[in-house]
């Protein structure tokens, strides 16, 4: 065995290792499962279908209405919750390892296609477990969180929810497409497409953007036979999205105005969250490009990039969620550069700088390590970069009922419907629930000043109130109101009234 490769077998066994290192870090997630963003609405997508597997009702409110949240995975979860009993936070822990399973197994065989058949296992183990550190590692310097983003923080917020899910899936599809010449391999894709459509929509536009630039980079062209499988594909998958039964997923095309103002933000601070990706990523396409003119992680940038930018020019700023699409190819090219073709002296200087842009990644989302160790456990410049995860509301499950409705601002009601109750307005937008607005305005005016006390009553009588959630300052009735009475204060001060009016 001669010195070069001792060495690439010692490079190996390193990059493996901090790979499982990773994955181990990940698992202490899985377990802890911090508590951000979305975790209230799929808990409670799960405690519906827990409760009702045909005819769950809208997840958030006491309302008959379909919704987006009711997908293959959350069926899959809500099925799991009924049969075993576990709870719903449970099965989400466990719904979490599922999907991180999904999303490592897909990593390796999407990346596998890339490398030379007969790749020794610890080469492919590898390359990778350095495309898996790209994923999660290689963004900016300033956090980026969004549900469907592979960021170490972002990804341990997000780990139980169908996106994480959706985008593991997502390199199994693309692998698939990459290797598929039969009738069963295209429509099983087209199977597969459908499932991830249904699971995340925002994921599955990433994900179908991906399988083109599959299916356009492919080597040789593909033929007659390839065109007509792959539209087999493509009708399967339509078919089965027009059935799925929960909602209309072509009733959502009508449905987004709520959403840009909240993705708005998607679009600010791009060079602080993404400069490291931006640049070592950018060079791994450009050396990619130099080979292959249709290489197909660069034509899946190149289309991710379309769609991003069009979204900023035209204000359409739910756009923003096809950034992965963007960065997704950039970072698997660096995995591939550094880790798929070592020994010449550009891959080992520009290895160098991979190393070095990942130390500076991990460094910017140190602070994840919160969610595994105590705080008080980390050194104080790790410790300043932690973000202490919310508390939920377990303190009202011995007095709130599964099905009770209960009032509350919009925060609290992102988080209350995840322990089985209902909230009076969503605390999300609610794309087929017709009285929305109704809902919202009568929760304005139960906590607004100048509102006379009849009118708040009224509030609570029509949406058959029984318990109220709110700080002092937050308005509303008073706890002196004869209509209120107080029963338990949260660890913040929060405190719960029961409604004694009917």
């Amino acid at each position: 065995m001669t010195a070069g490769s001792a060495s690439g077998r010692l490079l190996a066994r390193g990059t493996a290792l901090l790979g499982l290192l990773l994955l181990v870090l990940l698992l202490g997630v899985v377990v802890r499962l911090p508590w951000a963003g979305d975790l209230g609405i799929h808990a409670a997508t799960v405690e519906r279908l827990r409760h009702d597997l045909l005819e769950p009702g809208d997840p958030l409110v006491a309302a008959d209405a379909p919704s987006p949240y009711y997908t293959p995975w959350t069926l899959l979860l809500g099925c799991l919750a009924k049969v075993t009993g576990l709870g719903v936070f449970v099965v989400l822990r466990i719904g979490a390892l599922i999907s991180l399973t999904v999303l490592v197994g897909g990593v390796w065989v999407f990346a596998g296609t890339f490398l030379e058949r007969g790749t020794a296992p610890l080469r492919r183990a590898a390359v990778t477990a350095l495309v898996l550190l790209c994923l999660v590692l290689l963004w900016g310097t300033t956090l980026f969180n969004w549900s469907g983003y592979l960021g170490l923080n972002s990804l341990a917020l997000c780990i139980a929810y169908p996106s994480t899910f959706a985008l593991g899936a997502s390199f199994w599809l693309w692998a698939l497409v990459r290797r598929a010449v039969s009738w069963a391999h295209f429509l099983g894709a087209g199977v597969l497409w459908a499932v991830i459509l249904l699971s995340h929509q925002f994921t599955g536009v990433v994900a179908s953007l991906g399988a083109l630039a599959m299916v356009l980079g492919a080597r040789p062209w593909p033929g007659k036979d390839a065109w007509l499988r792959l539209a087999g594909g493509l009708g399967l998958g339509l078919v089965l999205i027009a059935l799925w039964p929960y909602y209309s997923f072509f009733g959502l095309f009508g449905a987004g105005g709520d959403l840009e103002a909240i993705h708005r933000s998607l679009y600010r601070d791009l060079v602080a969250r993404l400069w490291l990706v931006a640049l070592v990523g950018g060079a791994a396409l450009v050396l990619r490009w130099r080979r292959d003119r249709r290489d197909p992680l660069v034509l899946f940038c190149l289309l991710g990039l379309v769609v991003f930018a069009a979204g900023g020019l035209t204000g359409h700023w739910s756009w923003g969620r096809v950034l992965p699409a963007v960065l997704v190819p950039a970072q698997v090219a660096v995995g591939l550069e550094v880790g798929g073709a070592a020994g010449r002296a550009v891959r080992v200087g520009f290895g160098w700088v991979v190393c070095g842009a990942l130390l500076l990644g991990a460094w910017a989302q140190s602070g994840t390590l919160g969610y595994v160790v105590p705080r008080s456990a980390l050194p104080s410049f790790v410790a300043a970069k932690y973000r202490e995860p919310w508390g939920g509301y377990h303190w009202i499950t011995p007095l709130v009922r599964y099905g009770d409705v209960v009032l509350a601002k919009t925060f609290p009601a992102r988080q209350i419907p995840a322990y089985g109750a209902y909230t009076v307005a969503p605390g999300y937008p609610d794309f087929f629930l017709d009285d929305e607005g109704a809902r919202e305005a009568a929760v304005r005016a139960y906590f607004a000043g100048g509102v006379s006390r009849g009118e708040r009553v009224e509030v609570l009588r029509r949406y058959k109130v029984r318990w109220v959630v709110a700080y002092r300052s937050d308005g509303g009735l008073g706890g002196g109101d004869p209509a209120l009475e107080r029963v338990a204060v949260g660890p913040r001060g929060q405190i719960l009234y029961r409604v004694v009016v009917g």
